[in-house]
C-alpha cells in the first residue's frame, strides 16, 4: 500500500509516526527489546506520540527476526505459521548510546543506538544486505477509512497499518513472493499478499508467499497470515515498503552465501518440502472440466493410448464425476457411473492411479448440507447462520477446518474414495474464503484466516492420505497454498489460456513458486481455458513433460492428443517415454529438494549465480542440477537461450540432450529453429546424469538398466544416489564413478557409463 505522494507528501488523510530514536533498549537472553521513538528535542517530545517496540530474535541460525508493535493490548486469535526455532546460535554485544550487535552465525544485525541516530543495518562477510535507514519504521494513521468518525471527538480513530521499509543497493533485484504469473524479476512491483482465483494473466494468484529473494544474498519472510501488502522499488525507488494494517509487524531476514543456502535455510524454519511417490511423476491424463464423459468416454481414452503406447500413469475425474449442484457430496454420479466402484477396480486393473477433484465448499443440494449445518462444520456469519453465497455452487457452505469434528467428518468421505480405490485428491479453491462478518469455530480471526485456510484444507487432505498410504505413496495435486504448504505437494499452475503467452506466464509462476519453498510443480498442459491450436499443444507437450508433474488437463475441450492430430500422439509418446527414463535422476534430485529445499524446475540464478547474465532469464530453467531447458514459445521453432558459466569447469562444454555432437560454449547466447521432436536440453559440463532406458514406468526397478551419462572430464569422484521408487526417501545404493586412466567406471557392476563426450 502505498502512503506517500513523492517524496516529500502524504497521501492526503495519512500521517505517519516516524521511530527515530531508541528511547531505551533490555537484552533477556537472546532476545533483545527496544523501544521506539520520535525525533527527542527534550522529555517534553515524549508525551502525546506514539512508540514502537521492536523485538530482536533468531529463530535459527543465520536468520534474524525483528518484531515490530505499536498497541500490544490487541486480541491474538491467531492463526499463526509453524516455524521451527531452536537456542544457542547468537552472540550479542551492547555499548550503551552507541551501538548493538547481534549476531546469528554468519548474519550480523546492527542497531545505532546513539541520540536520534537510529539505524538498522544487516550485514555479513560481504557487508551490509538491508536495513531501516531514515524515516523507514513507522506507525501510519488513515482517516479516509469508515474507521474515522468526526463526531467521536477527542477520540477519533484512524485505521492503523505499521510499516517498516527496507533498503534496496544499487542493481539489487528481487524474486518470488509464491506463485505470481508477471515479471519474473519483481523490482517496481506493487504485491500484495492475499490468495485469489484470479486466473494466470493478472496480478492475482492462489498461491501467495510473503517472502522474497534479493540477489544481494539474502531473503525476507514476513510472518503474518493476513493481507501483507509490499511495494518493491515501487514507491521509494531505493526501498521495499511492507505494510500490515494493524498494530504489528514481524519479518525475518534469511542469510545465504547463495540463493540455494537462502531456501535451505527459509525451508528450515516453515517446513521441509515432503516427497511424492514414485509413480505420480508419470503422466496424468484428465477428464477436463466441463465436457461431457461417462465411462464409456473414459475408456475410449484409455484404450487410445494403450493403441498408441503412450504410458500413462494417473486418471483424474475432474468436478463432475459427482452431479451438478451438489459439489461435493463425494459421490460418483450413478447416471454417467452407474457402478462406480467396480469401474475404479478395472482402472486399476490397467495399473492406473486414481485421482478425484474436491474442494472445501458444499453446495446446498448436496446431501451433506443439512449435516453439516445441523452438526456446526460449516464457517458461520456472526449472527450464527451458516455463511453462503451462489457464486460457484448454489448456496454453498465453506467446511470450518477449524473444528475437529468438522475435519474427521471430512477426512471420513475421503476414506471411503479410498476404499474404492482413490489414490489421491485434487484439491482445487480455497482462495474464496470470506472474511467479513464471519466466525470460525475456534475464534481465529478471519482476515488472517482468509490465506491460512488452505494450509488447513490441504492439510485434513493430506494427512488422511498419509494415514492410509504413507507419505511414501501421498500427494495432492492442489491450487492454493501458503507458507509452510510445501509439506502438502504437489501444486499446479491453475486457469491459464491456450496460448504461448500464457505458457510463458506459467513458467514464470512456476520459477516464482520454487523460489518460495516449493519443489514440485506443474501447469495445465496445452492451456486450461480454450482449445490450442496442434502446435502450441505440441510446444506444451514438450515444456509439460519437462516438470516435475505434468498433467494433460483442460475446461471445455478434451486434451488427448490424436483430438489434434496423430502427430500430437508422436511428441507425447517421446515426451513421456523421456521423462520415465529419467525417473533415477528425478527422484535424486527431489531427495535434495526435501533435504534442502532446492526445487526440481530451478531459475537459472539459483544453479549460477556467479553468473550475473542468469539473473533476468525467465524462458528457460534447469531441471534438477543437470539439465537446461529452454521452452519453445513459437510455432516455427524459433527458440533463444543462454548457456550460462560453468565455474566448476570453465573449459567443459554443454552438449545436446539428442545429438551429443553438438557443443555449447558457456557464457554465450544461441538462437536456433526446431521441430516438434526436439528443443533445447542442454546437459552440464562436468555432470554425471543417472537415467534407465528399460523404465516402462517410473515404480518401475530402478536399478535394473541402470545408465550414468557422463559429459566431459571428472575432476573428483561423484556419488550417484539411486532411490528407491517404492520409498522415494530412502537410497537404494551409491554408485560412486571416477576416472581412472582414459576411462570413467563405476564401482558397481551391472551399471553402465555413457560417456558422452570426452
Amino acid at each position: 500500500m502505498k502512503f506517500t505522494e513523492g517524496m516529500w507528501r502524504l497521501r492526503e488523510g495519512i500521517r505517519i509516526d516516524w521511530m527515530n530514536n531508541v528511547e531505551r533498549l533490555h537484552i533477556n537472553n537472546e532476545k533483545v527489546e527496544l523501544l521506539l521513538n520520535k525525533f527527542q528535542r527534550h522529555r517534553g517530545d515524549t508525551l502525546n506520540s506514539a512508540t514502537v517496540t521492536a523485538s530482536v530474535t533468531s529463530p535459527l541460525e543465520g536468520i534474524i527476526g525483528v518484531k515490530l508493535v505499536h498497541w500490544a493490548g490487541q486480541v491474538d486469535n491467531g492463526p499463526h505459521y509453524q516455524l521451527s526455532s531452536s537456542t544457542g546460535h547468537t552472540k550479542i554485544d551492547h555499548e550503551k548510546n552507541v551501538k548493538l550487535d547481534y549476531g546469528s552465525g554468519p548474519l550480523n544485525l546492527t542497531i545505532n543506538t546513539a541520540p536520534n541516530e537510529l539505524d538498522f543495518v544487516f550485514s555479513a562477510a560481504k557487508g551490509k544486505l538491508t536495513g531501516h535507514s531514515w524515516r523507514s519504521i513507522g506507525y501510519v494513521g488513515d482517516q479516509t477509512t469508515e474507521k474515522s468518525r468526526w463526531d467521536d471527538g477527542i477520540f477519533f480513530e484512524r485505521q492503523g497499518y505499521m510499516l517498516a521499509a527496507l533498503d534496496l543497493g544499487v542493481g539489487e533485484k528481487l524474486y518470488g513472493l509464491g506463485e505470481r504469473f508477471g515479471p519474473f524479476v519483481k523490482n517496481g512491483q506493487s504485491v500484495d499478499i492475499w490468495n485469489e482465483d484470479g486466473g494466470t494473466s493478472s496480478e492475482l494468484t492462489y498461491k501467495n508467499i510473503p517472502f522474497y529473494i534479493s540477489s544481494k544474498g539474502y531473503g525476507v519472510f514476513v510472518n503474518n497470515p493476513g493481507k501483507v501488502s509490499l511495494e518493491l522499488q515501487s514507491e521509494r525507488t531505493t526501498r521495499v515498503n511492507i505494510s500490515i494494517a494493524g498494530e504489528e509487524l514481524e519479518y525475518f531476514v534469511v542469510y545465504g552465501n547463495t540463493p540455494k543456502e537462502i531456501i535451505r535455510r527459509y525451508t528450515a524454519l516453515t517446513g521441509r518440502p515432503s516427497l511424492v511417490p514414485s509413480w505420480s511423476y508419470n503422466l496424468w491424463l484428465t477428464t477436463s472440466f466441463t465436457t461431457n464423459y461417462d465411462e464409456q468416454t473414459v475408456t475410449g481414452f484409455l484404450d487410445g493410448f494403450r493403441d498408441r503406447d503412450i504410458p500413462l500413469g494417473v486418471f483424474h475425474f475432474d468436478c463432475f464425476w459427482m452431479k451438478s449442484y451438489q459439489w461435493c457430496d463425494f459421490e460418483f454420479d450413478s447416471e454417467m457411473f452407474p457402478d462406480a466402484g467396480g469401474y475404479l477396480q478395472r482402472l486399476k486393473e490397467r495399473d492406473l492411479r486414481i485421482s478425484v477433484w474436491i474442494n472445501p465448499y458444499v453446495g446446498q443440494a448436496s446431501p451433506l448440507f443439512d449435516e453439516g449445518k445441523k452438526n456446526g462444520y460449516f464457517i458461520k456469519r456472526t449472527d450464527g447462520s451458516v455463511w453462503q453465497w451462489d457464486y460457484w455452487q448454489a448456496g454453498m457452505a465453506v467446511v470450518d477446518f477449524t473444528n475437529p469434528a468438522a475435519c474427521t467428518w471430512f477426512s471420513n468421505h475421503l476414506k471411503r474414495l479410498m476404499d474404492m480405490g482413490v489414490d489421491s485428491f485434487k484439491t482445487d479453491f480455497a482462495e474464496r474464503i470470506p472474511y467479513r462478518n464471519v466466525q470460525y469455530h475456534d475464534g481465529s480471526d478471519p482476515t488472517r484466516m482468509h490465506n491460512y485456510y488452505t494450509l488447513l484444507f490441504n492439510k485434513v487432505v493430506y494427512e488422511t492420505m498419509t494415514d492410509r498410504y504413507g507419505k511414501s505413496n501421498s500427494l495432492l495435486f492442489a491450487r492454493s497454498t501458503s507458507p509452510g504448504g510445501q509439506i502438502y505437494p504437489v501444486h499446479w499452475g491453475g486457469d491459464c489460456e491456450s496460448t504461448y503467452e500464457a505458457m510463458a506466464e506459467s513458467l514464470r509462476g512456476g520459477l516464482s513458486l520454487m523460489l518460495s519453498g516449493y519443489i514440485f510443480w506443474a501447469s495445465d498442459i496445452g492451456g486450461f481455458e480454450g482449445t490450442p491450436p496442434p502446435a502450441l499443444y505440441k510446444r506444451w507437450v514438450q515444456f509439460g513433460l519437462l516438470s516435475s508433474h505434468s498433467r494433460l488437463h483442460g475446461s471445455s475441450s478434451f486434451r488427448v492428443p490424436w483430438i489434434y492430430g496423430e502427430d500430437c500422439s508422436e511428441v507425447l509418446r517421446d515426451c513421456v517415454k523421456r521423462k520415465i527414463l529419467l525417473t533415477p535422476y528425478l527422484l535424486a534430485e527431489a531427495l535434495t529438494g526435501h533435504d534442502q529445499g532446492t526445487p526440481l524446475m530451478r531459475p537459472m540464478f539459483l544453479e549460477f549465480p556467479d553468473d550475473l547474465n542468469t539473473y533476468p532469464l525467465d524462458t528457460q530453467y534447469m531441471f534438477g542440477s543437470n539439465l537446461l531447458v529452454a521452452p519453445v514459445f513459437t510455432d516455427e521453432g524459433t527458440v533463444t537461450f543462454y548457456v550460462p558459466r560453468t565455474p566448476e569447469d570453465s573449459q567443459g562444454k554443454w552438449i545436446s540432450w539428442f545429438d551429443h555432437s553438438k557443443t555449447y560454449e558457456p557464457g554465450q547466447w544461441y538462437t536456433e529453429t526446431h521441430g516438434f521432436d526436439t528443443l533445447p536440453i542442454l546437459v552440464r559440463p562436468g555432470s554425471v546424469t543417472p537415467i534407465n532406458p528399460k523404465l516402462k514406468a517410473p515404480q518401475d526397478d530402478a536399478l535394473d538398466g541402470l545408465e550414468l551419462l557422463v559429459n566431459g572430464s571428472l575432476t573428483d569422484e561423484v556419488a550417484v544416489q539411486v532411490v528407491d521408487p517404492s520409498k522415494t526417501h530412502e537410497v537404494l545404493k551409491t554408485v560412486k564413478v571416477a576416472v581412472k586412466g582414459d576411462e570413467v567406471v563405476a564401482d558397481a557392476t551391472g551399471v553402465k557409463v555413457v560417456r558422452v563426450r570426452h
